[in-house]
């Protein structure tokens, strides 16, 4: 059956109180803010489901289900929406990265569908089809303008991998024999595109399930080693859900027991030599479940934000000590526009945050 690709495109105007130009996240010589709270404006409300984001320049991009994706242009106050379609199947699409020419979406599910997306939204292209009926990619990011990586469960004895080294025009899906060996219902998570971090040369990718483990790739994925964590594991719906590293030695992780999500123990661990070791931190304090942690820019691997059903939870002390800026238990991921304004989505939304 011939397959048809379908695009819907609408624009659309948000009036905001103050438009805020897109700025580079400040350097680490920057004076630390301690938060004390938070305001939200929101910057569109829709029916749909916001697992990925992203800033570039100055838009903010995002990819949901029902094969939507747009993005919000921060310094006009406009938002583009594009739809996709493939036949009947409607994408839920849940990783997105970029490079300098083109915005790259990819879908959970069978078929794997990868799509590059011109910067003005209007162009959408099938660059990677995967028809395995396991497949499920939870999260893809890019190294630079050639090379990235994308990873999902398996679909052998190995977590999924592709990677491309012509900006994303061609993806290859690397072959078990290159990649560790995963454990029976060891699995990953497409909660907020955060169980794939790159660095320079390093990959981190973290995983779930009956076992939750970080795999590390110190040279781009040419070798590998896997570390254990002591983040509760065991049952389908346990493990590892986020994890950010704010350099090469700091890091942390977080999830917990999804169909437990006040569950405060056994979810939070941070390192400090760059995956080998790890640490529970709060115990019994702060959120539970997790969806999304992220680094505060500029602050030193000291501060914190994670979203999640424990609302938007903030840490200055390493992650030892939360506090709740926000209720909102309808946030699934977030991603800082500077050192005190974030954008987040999830639920029907996209929000901005500016901490204070």
């Amino acid at each position: 059956m011939k397959k048809f690709l379908i695009i819907t495109l609408s624009a659309s105007f948000l009036i905001c109180c103050k438009k805020d130009p897109a700025e580079n996240p400040k350097a680490d010589n920057a004076i630390e803010r301690i938060f004390a709270s938070a305001d939200v404006d929101t910057i569109t409300a829709d029916s749909m489901s916001i697992r990925a984001i992203l800033i570039d320049k100055d838009k903010l991009w995002y990819a949901a289900n029902d094969g939507k994706y747009g993005f919000y242009d921060l310094s006009r106050g406009k938002m583009f929406n594009g739809h996709i379609a493939l036949d009947s199947l409607k994408p839920e699409f849940r990783s997105i990265s970029k490079t300098a020419e083109n915005i790259f979406i990819l879908n959970v599910g069978s078929p794997a569908l990868l799509y590059k997306i011109s910067k003005d939204g209007r162009q959408a292209k099938i660059v990677y089809r995967e028809n395995d009926p396991k497949a499920f990619y939870d999260s893809m990011q890019f190294f630079n303008d050639k090379g990235g990586i994308a990873m999902g469960d398996p679909t052998g004895n190995c977590l999924s991998v592709i990677t491309t080294t012509d900006g994303g025009d061609s993806w290859k899906k690397i072959l078990c024999d290159k990649l560790p060996a995963i454990t029976e219902g060891e699995a990953a998570f497409a909660a907020s595109n955060t169980n794939l971090i790159v660095k320079g040369s390093n990959i981190w990718m973290v995983s779930g399930g009956k076992k939750s483990r970080l795999f590390h790739s110190p040279d781009k994925g040419k070798t590998w080693n896997v570390y254990n964590t002591p983040i509760v594991q065991g049952k389908v719906m346990t493990g590892i859900f986020t994890a950010d590293f704010y350099d090469d030695n700091n890091g942390f992780i977080a999830g917990g027991d999804y169909e437990i999500p006040g569950q405060n123990h056994g979810n939070k661990a941070i390192t400090s030599d760059g995956g080998k070791n790890w640490k529970l931190v709060a115990e019994n304090k702060g959120f539970g479940y997790a969806s999304c942690v992220q680094y505060v820019p500029g602050s030193h691997a000291k501060q914190l934000v994670c979203v999640g059903p424990s609302g938007l939870q903030y840490s200055s002390d390493s992650g030892n000590n939360w506090k709740q800026l926000l209720k909102d238990k309808d946030l699934y991921t977030i991603r800082f526009q500077n050192d005190s304004v974030a954008f987040a989505a999830g639920r029907n939304k996209i929000v901005r945050v500016r901490f204070k």
